[in-house]
């Protein structure tokens, strides 16, 4: 009986001494990034390196859904395209942009020109 007692005081030490506060997530970090708020997207314009991917912040009460110009066809950079759907508090993130070019985007839900406050550009070099 003893030996069960020292046993059980042995596992109950062993799962204790954890931090009782819950943690708070790392937001992803990229230093190349648009944040989306109900007043538009910031900046308008992100110079990048070739192979950088792009984050997309949704600080707006609202979805966005991102994609490549030209509306509808979504053709000059399919990386962008892979932001898709953010919804409030999320964030989308494009591909590797991988080609030297100059490429725009917009607010599927929200295109051009009624929506050019959710339009943006990204440089590659």
């Amino acid at each position: 009986m003893l030996v069960l007692v020292l046993i059980l005081a042995l596992l109950l030490a062993s799962c204790g001494g954890g931090s009782s506060t819950p943690t708070t997530p790392t937001p992803p970090s990229n230093p190349y990034s648009f944040t989306l708020t109900s007043s538009g997207v910031t900046p308008k314009e992100l110079t990048v390196p070739l192979g950088a991917r792009v984050l997309f912040v949704n600080q707006d009460s609202r979805r966005h859904d991102i994609a490549s110009d030209p509306h509808p066809e979504h053709t000059d950079c399919t990386e962008i395209n892979s932001v898709g759907v953010v919804t409030p508090g999320q964030n989308g993130e494009t591909g590797n942009l991988g080609t030297a070019k100059t490429c725009g985007f917009h607010d599927h839900d929200n295109p051009p020109p009624a929506g050019t406050m959710w339009t943006g550009r990204i440089v590659i070099r």
